[in-house]
Protein backbone atom coordinates (compact mmCIF):
# COMPACT_ATOMS: atom_id res chain seq x y z
CA UNK A 1 0.00 0.00 0.00
CA UNK A 2 1.26 3.26 -0.87
CA UNK A 3 2.12 5.39 2.15
CA UNK A 4 3.38 8.92 2.88
CA UNK A 5 6.89 7.48 3.78
CA UNK A 6 7.71 5.96 1.38
CA UNK A 7 7.05 7.91 -1.59
CA UNK A 8 8.78 10.86 0.22
CA UNK A 9 11.81 9.15 0.01
CA UNK A 10 11.32 7.79 -3.04
CA UNK A 11 10.86 11.42 -3.93
CA UNK A 12 14.28 12.45 -2.32
CA UNK A 13 15.96 9.44 -4.17
CA UNK A 14 14.92 10.91 -7.48
CA UNK A 15 13.71 14.58 -7.36
CA UNK A 16 16.81 16.50 -7.83
CA UNK A 17 16.43 15.09 -11.35
CA UNK A 18 13.41 16.67 -12.24
CA UNK A 19 12.12 20.32 -12.43
CA UNK A 20 9.68 21.92 -10.24
CA UNK A 21 6.00 20.77 -9.30
CA UNK A 22 7.10 17.12 -11.20
CA UNK A 23 6.27 15.66 -7.56
CA UNK A 24 2.66 16.65 -6.08
CA UNK A 25 1.02 15.82 -3.46
CA UNK A 26 -1.59 13.08 -3.13
CA UNK A 27 -3.06 12.56 0.38
CA UNK A 28 -0.09 13.02 2.80
CA UNK A 29 2.72 11.42 -0.02
CA UNK A 30 3.97 12.75 -3.16
CA UNK A 31 3.26 10.91 -6.57
CA UNK A 32 5.38 11.99 -10.05
CA UNK A 33 3.06 14.02 -12.37
CA UNK A 34 4.18 11.28 -15.26
CA UNK A 35 2.27 8.13 -14.65
CA UNK A 36 2.72 4.63 -16.80
CA UNK A 37 -0.66 3.65 -18.80
CA UNK A 38 -1.20 0.59 -20.25
CA UNK A 39 -3.87 0.52 -22.22
CA UNK A 40 -2.16 -0.13 -25.86
CA UNK A 41 -1.11 -3.04 -27.53
CA UNK A 42 -1.70 -6.28 -28.65
CA UNK A 43 -2.70 -8.88 -26.06
CA UNK A 44 0.71 -11.26 -26.81
CA UNK A 45 3.46 -12.35 -24.81
CA UNK A 46 5.93 -10.34 -26.99
CA UNK A 47 3.92 -6.56 -25.66
CA UNK A 48 3.76 -8.89 -22.30
CA UNK A 49 7.38 -8.81 -21.82
CA UNK A 50 8.10 -5.03 -23.79
CA UNK A 51 5.34 -3.87 -21.11
CA UNK A 52 6.99 -5.31 -17.58
CA UNK A 53 10.47 -3.86 -19.20
CA UNK A 54 9.29 -0.38 -19.69
CA UNK A 55 7.02 -0.57 -15.86
CA UNK A 56 10.43 -1.88 -14.30
CA UNK A 57 12.40 0.91 -16.26
CA UNK A 58 9.88 3.52 -15.85
CA UNK A 59 9.68 2.65 -11.44
CA UNK A 60 13.13 2.72 -11.33
CA UNK A 61 13.74 6.06 -12.74
CA UNK A 62 11.48 8.05 -11.10
CA UNK A 63 8.14 6.89 -12.24
CA UNK A 64 6.12 5.94 -9.10
CA UNK A 65 2.43 6.00 -11.02
CA UNK A 66 1.60 2.96 -12.95
CA UNK A 67 -2.28 2.97 -14.22
CA UNK A 68 -4.06 -0.38 -15.69
CA UNK A 69 -7.46 -2.27 -15.74
CA UNK A 70 -9.09 -5.35 -15.88
CA UNK A 71 -10.00 -5.54 -19.29
CA UNK A 72 -6.85 -3.66 -20.57
CA UNK A 73 -5.35 -6.35 -23.14
CA UNK A 74 -8.16 -9.37 -21.48
CA UNK A 75 -6.25 -9.10 -18.11
CA UNK A 76 -2.61 -9.14 -19.38
CA UNK A 77 -1.94 -5.57 -18.38
CA UNK A 78 -2.71 -6.01 -15.17
CA UNK A 79 -0.69 -9.13 -14.40
CA UNK A 80 2.18 -7.45 -15.89
CA UNK A 81 2.03 -4.56 -13.49
CA UNK A 82 2.21 -7.13 -10.82
CA UNK A 83 5.15 -8.52 -11.84
CA UNK A 84 6.72 -5.42 -12.45
CA UNK A 85 6.10 -3.70 -9.01
CA UNK A 86 7.76 -7.22 -7.48
CA UNK A 87 11.15 -6.93 -9.35
CA UNK A 88 11.73 -3.29 -9.84
CA UNK A 89 14.19 -2.05 -7.24
CA UNK A 90 11.82 0.22 -5.21
CA UNK A 91 10.11 0.23 -2.05
CA UNK A 92 6.74 -1.01 -3.44
CA UNK A 93 5.16 1.40 -0.70
CA UNK A 94 6.20 4.06 -2.87
CA UNK A 95 4.71 2.83 -5.73
CA UNK A 96 0.77 4.19 -6.36
CA UNK A 97 -0.48 1.49 -8.18
CA UNK A 98 -4.32 2.28 -9.92
CA UNK A 99 -6.56 -0.05 -11.74
CA UNK A 100 -10.69 -0.16 -12.55
CA UNK A 101 -13.71 -2.40 -13.24
CA UNK A 102 -16.80 -1.96 -14.83
CA UNK A 103 -16.11 -3.16 -18.61
CA UNK A 104 -16.38 -7.25 -18.43
CA UNK A 105 -12.74 -8.40 -18.92
CA UNK A 106 -11.66 -11.72 -21.01
CA UNK A 107 -9.32 -13.77 -19.36
CA UNK A 108 -5.69 -13.64 -21.79
CA UNK A 109 -7.15 -13.52 -25.15
CA UNK A 110 -10.52 -12.81 -26.96
CA UNK A 111 -12.56 -15.80 -27.49
CA UNK A 112 -14.31 -16.67 -30.76
CA UNK A 113 -17.66 -16.20 -29.52
CA UNK A 114 -17.09 -13.59 -27.07
CA UNK A 115 -21.16 -13.27 -26.24
CA UNK A 116 -21.33 -16.81 -25.12
CA UNK A 117 -18.11 -16.90 -23.09
CA UNK A 118 -19.35 -13.74 -20.97
CA UNK A 119 -22.94 -15.74 -20.51
CA UNK A 120 -21.05 -18.59 -19.58
CA UNK A 121 -18.42 -16.88 -17.23
CA UNK A 122 -20.16 -14.22 -15.99
CA UNK A 123 -24.47 -14.56 -16.13
CA UNK A 124 -24.54 -18.40 -15.62
CA UNK A 125 -22.23 -18.28 -12.40
CA UNK A 126 -24.21 -15.22 -10.97
CA UNK A 127 -21.85 -12.73 -11.05
CA UNK A 128 -23.63 -10.37 -13.28
CA UNK A 129 -27.19 -10.39 -13.66
CA UNK A 130 -28.37 -9.46 -16.93
CA UNK A 131 -29.91 -6.12 -16.08
CA UNK A 132 -27.09 -4.76 -14.99
CA UNK A 133 -25.20 -5.21 -18.58
CA UNK A 134 -25.28 -2.71 -21.19
CA UNK A 135 -24.33 -3.13 -24.40
CA UNK A 136 -23.47 -6.59 -23.49
CA UNK A 137 -20.11 -5.60 -22.37
CA UNK A 138 -20.49 -3.18 -19.01
CA UNK A 139 -21.53 -3.77 -15.57
CA UNK A 140 -20.94 -1.44 -12.79
CA UNK A 141 -23.47 -2.99 -9.93
CA UNK A 142 -21.79 -3.62 -6.30
CA UNK A 143 -21.85 -7.50 -6.96
CA UNK A 144 -19.61 -7.35 -9.99
CA UNK A 145 -17.28 -4.40 -9.36
CA UNK A 146 -16.75 -6.74 -5.84
CA UNK A 147 -15.80 -9.44 -7.76
CA UNK A 148 -13.68 -7.47 -10.63
CA UNK A 149 -12.01 -6.41 -6.97
CA UNK A 150 -10.88 -9.55 -6.22
CA UNK A 151 -9.57 -10.51 -9.18
CA UNK A 152 -7.84 -7.55 -9.42
CA UNK A 153 -6.20 -7.73 -6.37
CA UNK A 154 -5.06 -11.46 -7.87
CA UNK A 155 -3.54 -10.67 -11.05
CA UNK A 156 -1.63 -7.93 -9.57
CA UNK A 157 -0.71 -9.92 -6.40
CA UNK A 158 -1.04 -7.25 -3.94
CA UNK A 159 -2.75 -7.14 -0.81
CA UNK A 160 -4.21 -3.84 -1.21
CA UNK A 161 -4.73 -1.41 -4.29
CA UNK A 162 -3.87 2.28 -4.00
CA UNK A 163 -6.67 3.68 -6.02
CA UNK A 164 -9.72 1.88 -7.48
CA UNK A 165 -11.45 3.73 -10.67
CA UNK A 166 -15.59 2.57 -11.53
CA UNK A 167 -14.57 2.86 -14.84
CA UNK A 168 -16.84 4.98 -17.64
CA UNK A 169 -19.94 4.64 -16.01
CA UNK A 170 -21.13 6.69 -18.47
CA UNK A 171 -21.32 3.78 -20.84
CA UNK A 172 -24.76 3.39 -18.65
CA UNK A 173 -26.38 5.85 -19.92
CA UNK A 174 -27.02 4.21 -22.95
CA UNK A 175 -29.69 2.31 -21.65
CA UNK A 176 -30.32 3.88 -18.06
CA UNK A 177 -31.22 7.66 -16.91
CA UNK A 178 -28.94 9.62 -14.92
CA UNK A 179 -31.18 9.26 -12.22
CA UNK A 180 -30.47 5.16 -12.14
CA UNK A 181 -27.08 5.62 -12.88
CA UNK A 182 -25.93 7.64 -9.71
CA UNK A 183 -28.09 5.43 -7.85
CA UNK A 184 -26.13 2.56 -9.09
CA UNK A 185 -22.94 4.47 -7.98
CA UNK A 186 -24.01 5.04 -4.53
CA UNK A 187 -24.82 1.54 -3.78
CA UNK A 188 -21.44 0.18 -5.66
CA UNK A 189 -19.25 3.17 -3.76
CA UNK A 190 -20.50 1.75 -0.55
CA UNK A 191 -19.29 -1.68 -1.20
CA UNK A 192 -16.22 0.23 -2.31
CA UNK A 193 -16.14 1.79 1.10
CA UNK A 194 -16.75 -1.26 2.64
CA UNK A 195 -13.60 -2.78 0.82
CA UNK A 196 -11.64 0.64 1.98
CA UNK A 197 -12.20 -0.27 5.77
CA UNK A 198 -11.39 -3.68 5.12
CA UNK A 199 -8.17 -2.08 3.71
CA UNK A 200 -8.47 -3.81 0.16
CA UNK A 201 -8.30 -0.25 -1.12
CA UNK A 202 -6.72 2.58 -0.16
CA UNK A 203 -8.95 5.43 -2.13
CA UNK A 204 -11.65 4.84 -5.61
CA UNK A 205 -12.73 7.40 -7.69
CA UNK A 206 -14.24 6.84 -11.12
CA UNK A 207 -12.04 6.75 -14.74
CA UNK A 208 -13.89 8.20 -17.70
CA UNK A 209 -14.44 9.71 -21.41
CA UNK A 210 -16.72 11.78 -21.65
CA UNK A 211 -18.92 12.18 -18.64
CA UNK A 212 -16.66 15.25 -17.51
CA UNK A 213 -15.93 16.72 -20.74
CA UNK A 214 -18.95 17.35 -22.67
CA UNK A 215 -22.05 19.73 -22.26
CA UNK A 216 -25.40 19.44 -19.25
CA UNK A 217 -27.74 18.15 -22.21
CA UNK A 218 -25.07 15.36 -23.80
CA UNK A 219 -26.28 12.06 -23.62
CA UNK A 220 -22.76 11.23 -21.80
CA UNK A 221 -22.93 13.55 -19.43
CA UNK A 222 -22.69 12.81 -15.64
CA UNK A 223 -22.82 15.75 -12.47
CA UNK A 224 -19.24 15.51 -10.80
CA UNK A 225 -21.05 17.19 -7.95
CA UNK A 226 -23.67 14.45 -7.96
CA UNK A 227 -20.83 11.96 -8.00
CA UNK A 228 -18.89 13.67 -5.22
CA UNK A 229 -22.56 13.72 -3.07
CA UNK A 230 -23.42 10.32 -3.58
CA UNK A 231 -19.88 9.30 -2.64
CA UNK A 232 -20.49 10.75 0.45
CA UNK A 233 -23.59 9.29 1.26
CA UNK A 234 -22.12 5.89 0.55
CA UNK A 235 -19.51 6.74 3.23
CA UNK A 236 -22.47 7.35 5.81
CA UNK A 237 -24.30 4.06 4.66
CA UNK A 238 -20.72 1.93 5.23
CA UNK A 239 -20.00 3.96 8.59
CA UNK A 240 -17.37 5.45 7.66
CA UNK A 241 -15.93 9.29 8.76
CA UNK A 242 -15.24 10.17 5.75
CA UNK A 243 -15.68 9.14 1.75
CA UNK A 244 -12.37 7.59 0.33
CA UNK A 245 -13.57 8.63 -2.74
CA UNK A 246 -10.58 11.12 -3.85
CA UNK A 247 -9.79 11.02 -7.32
CA UNK A 248 -11.24 10.95 -11.09
CA UNK A 249 -9.41 10.32 -14.50
CA UNK A 250 -10.23 11.67 -17.83
CA UNK A 251 -8.42 12.70 -21.04
CA UNK A 252 -6.56 15.69 -21.18
CA UNK A 253 -4.20 17.19 -24.16
CA UNK A 254 -4.10 20.11 -26.76
CA UNK A 255 -6.68 18.64 -29.11
CA UNK A 256 -8.98 17.20 -25.97
CA UNK A 257 -8.87 20.18 -23.89
CA UNK A 258 -13.05 20.13 -22.82
CA UNK A 259 -12.00 19.35 -18.91
CA UNK A 260 -10.95 23.05 -19.21
CA UNK A 261 -12.57 24.72 -21.42
CA UNK A 262 -16.46 23.24 -21.32
CA UNK A 263 -17.88 24.82 -18.31
CA UNK A 264 -20.44 22.29 -17.59
CA UNK A 265 -19.86 21.38 -13.27
CA UNK A 266 -21.94 23.08 -11.15
CA UNK A 267 -19.84 24.29 -8.45
CA UNK A 268 -20.84 26.74 -5.44
CA UNK A 269 -20.75 30.23 -7.26
CA UNK A 270 -22.19 28.90 -10.62
CA UNK A 271 -20.68 26.67 -13.65
CA UNK A 272 -17.25 26.17 -14.04
CA UNK A 273 -14.87 23.70 -15.73
CA UNK A 274 -14.21 19.48 -14.18
CA UNK A 275 -10.76 21.23 -13.59
CA UNK A 276 -11.53 23.89 -11.61
CA UNK A 277 -14.30 21.54 -9.91
CA UNK A 278 -12.10 18.81 -8.65
CA UNK A 279 -9.37 21.71 -7.50
CA UNK A 280 -11.59 23.03 -5.60
CA UNK A 281 -13.33 20.19 -4.32
CA UNK A 282 -10.06 19.26 -3.11
CA UNK A 283 -10.21 16.10 -5.58
CA UNK A 284 -7.16 14.15 -7.07
CA UNK A 285 -7.31 14.16 -11.13
CA UNK A 286 -5.13 12.02 -13.45
CA UNK A 287 -5.35 12.58 -17.19
CA UNK A 288 -4.98 10.32 -19.67
CA UNK A 289 -4.60 10.23 -23.47
CA UNK A 290 -1.62 12.77 -22.71
CA UNK A 291 -0.59 11.62 -26.69
CA UNK A 292 -3.84 10.88 -27.56
CA UNK A 293 -2.77 7.62 -28.22
CA UNK A 294 0.16 8.84 -29.89
CA UNK A 295 -0.86 11.17 -32.62
CA UNK A 296 0.54 14.22 -30.75
CA UNK A 297 3.55 12.24 -30.94
CA UNK A 298 4.34 12.42 -34.59
CA UNK A 299 2.22 15.36 -35.53
CA UNK A 300 2.93 17.20 -33.03
CA UNK A 301 1.37 20.75 -30.83
CA UNK A 302 -0.02 23.27 -33.08
CA UNK A 303 2.78 25.70 -33.88
CA UNK A 304 2.07 28.88 -31.57
CA UNK A 305 1.45 25.83 -28.76
CA UNK A 306 4.22 24.41 -29.19
CA UNK A 307 6.79 27.13 -28.78
CA UNK A 308 5.27 28.25 -25.81
CA UNK A 309 5.58 24.67 -23.82
CA UNK A 310 9.55 22.86 -23.04
CA UNK A 311 10.94 19.99 -24.32
CA UNK A 312 13.03 18.54 -27.29
CA UNK A 313 10.28 16.24 -28.45
CA UNK A 314 6.82 16.35 -29.95
CA UNK A 315 5.73 13.95 -27.66
CA UNK A 316 8.02 15.82 -24.35
CA UNK A 317 6.08 18.87 -25.56
CA UNK A 318 2.57 16.63 -25.37
CA UNK A 319 3.16 15.71 -21.58
CA UNK A 320 4.18 18.89 -20.56
CA UNK A 321 1.54 20.35 -21.93
CA UNK A 322 -1.10 17.87 -19.92
CA UNK A 323 0.58 18.24 -16.91
CA UNK A 324 0.64 22.17 -16.92
CA UNK A 325 -3.49 21.94 -16.56
CA UNK A 326 -4.88 23.16 -13.11
CA UNK A 327 -5.64 20.88 -10.75
CA UNK A 328 -3.38 18.00 -12.62
CA UNK A 329 -1.96 15.99 -10.38
CA UNK A 330 -1.13 13.38 -13.20
CA UNK A 331 -0.44 12.70 -16.53
CA UNK A 332 -0.81 9.08 -17.43
CA UNK A 333 1.07 7.91 -20.89
CA UNK A 334 1.31 5.11 -22.49
CA UNK A 335 4.94 3.41 -22.09
CA UNK A 336 4.62 0.26 -23.85
CA UNK A 337 8.66 -0.44 -24.31
CA UNK A 338 11.68 0.28 -22.58
CA UNK A 339 12.51 2.66 -25.71
CA UNK A 340 9.53 5.04 -24.73
CA UNK A 341 10.48 5.30 -20.90
CA UNK A 342 13.54 7.53 -21.35
CA UNK A 343 12.19 9.78 -23.39
CA UNK A 344 8.75 10.36 -22.13
CA UNK A 345 10.43 10.83 -18.47
CA UNK A 346 12.92 13.43 -19.75
CA UNK A 347 9.92 15.76 -19.89
CA UNK A 348 9.85 15.95 -16.10
CA UNK A 349 13.29 17.35 -16.25
CA UNK A 350 11.81 20.75 -17.91
CA UNK A 351 9.14 22.63 -16.08
CA UNK A 352 5.18 22.54 -17.14
CA UNK A 353 3.79 25.89 -18.14
CA UNK A 354 2.79 28.34 -15.62
CA UNK A 355 -0.78 29.68 -14.92
CA UNK A 356 -0.67 32.75 -17.03
CA UNK A 357 0.78 30.83 -19.65
CA UNK A 358 -1.52 27.76 -19.66
CA UNK A 359 -4.18 30.17 -19.74
CA UNK A 360 -2.89 32.40 -22.32
CA UNK A 361 -2.95 29.37 -24.63
CA UNK A 362 -6.37 29.45 -24.93
CA UNK A 363 -6.94 32.94 -25.23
Amino acid sequence: MVTRDATWAYRDEFGDRFARTYFRRFGEGVVSSIGVGTYLGDPTDEADDAYREAVVEALENGVNVVDTAINYRNQRSERVVGRAVEEADIDRDAALVATKGGFVPFDGERPDDPGRWIHREYVDTGIVDTDDLVAGQHCIAPGFIDDQLDRSLANLGLDSIDLYYVHNPETQLAERSPEAVYDQLEDTFTRLEERAAEGDISQYGVATWEAFRVPVDDDSYLSLAEVVSRAREAAKRANNAATHFRAIQLPFNVVMADAFTVEAQEGSEGTQSTLWFAHDAGLNVFTSASLAQGRLASAGLPEDVAERVAGETNAQKAINFARSAPGVTCSLVGMGSPEHVAENVAAGTEPPLGADSFDAVFE
